[in-house]
């Protein structure tokens, strides 16, 4: 005997992992809701750079086929998912300076950027559907989704177009500051990252106030009041000679 699938069950992918829907988006739109955003950030974790934030509302006669959590896609699928959101969605994008990051900190940073992302889009929504434990301050209805970019349709879009935009702002840093290798681990601190670090000392694009950044500024200081050290001993030493 054959079964019918239940219609809540979602479908599977190759990992086993349920694919994000378009399920919450959907409901709403049928009881009048919409427009309804989706939203998501990228770069809370490296040393270096902004905070990108992202809102989309998706067409939901064209939605794109593939849509995930960032994180679980390669770097050329975002890459194809990015233009397709682009050409099919309404998005708008936020950035979040390191300044901001350091006198904010970085979660209010990051609820900061995804609020204006939401309020750059063309057309306000209705009702916002944000990735995390936190509410944004907007003027729509606003639902906080855990682990909403592996769930929800519309986060997933959001979480790729922050993905996308904020990796191709660290390639284009990379050229404005080299050394650092920005180009590859886009600002997170692996250990070529906080190598760079200790050589180079931070740069204009690093959050002062995380801890690896902070202890590689005291360790530049302190080379720098060495080497003054060092140039005073010498000086001192070429004068008795004089003398």
């Amino acid at each position: 005997m054959i079964r019918a699938v239940p219609a809540s069950i979602k479908p599977k992918k190759a990992d086993g992992l349920a694919a994000p829907t378009f399920k919450r988006e959907r409901a709403l739109f049928k009881r009048g809701i919409w427009p309804v955003a989706g939203c998501d950030e990228a770069g809370r974790g490296p040393l270096a750079g902004p905070v990108v934030a992202a809102a989309v509302v998706l067409d939901p006669k064209r939605i794109p086929k593939g849509l995930d959590d960032s994180k679980r896609l390669t770097a050329a699928r975002r890459e194809e998912l990015f233009d397709e959101i682009c050409l099919t969605a309404s998005c708008a994008v936020a950035f979040a300076s390191p300044a901001r990051i350091d006198r904010d900190n970085i979660l209010r940073a990051s609820l900061w950027a995804l609020a204006r992302a939401v309020g750059a889009l063309p057309e306000p929504p209705r009702h916002v559907l944000v990735d995390g434990r936190d509410r944004i301050e907007t003027a729509s209805d606003c639902e906080a989704v855990i682990g909403g970019d592996g769930l929800v349709a519309s986060i997933a879009a959001a979480s790729i177009v922050a993905k996308v935009t904020r990796d191709r702002l660290m390639c284009r840093l990379a050229r404005d500051c080299p050394g650092y290798g920005f180009e590859s681990h886009k600002g997170y601190g692996v250990p070529a990252h906080l190598e760079a670090l200790r050589r180079l000392g931070p740069s204009i694009h690093h959050r002062r106030f995380f801890a690896p950044v902070m202890a590689a500024a005291e360790l530049r200081k302190a080379i720098v009041s060495d080497g003054d050290l060092q140039v005073e001993q010498t000086v001192v030493t070429i004068e008795a000679a004089a003398g």
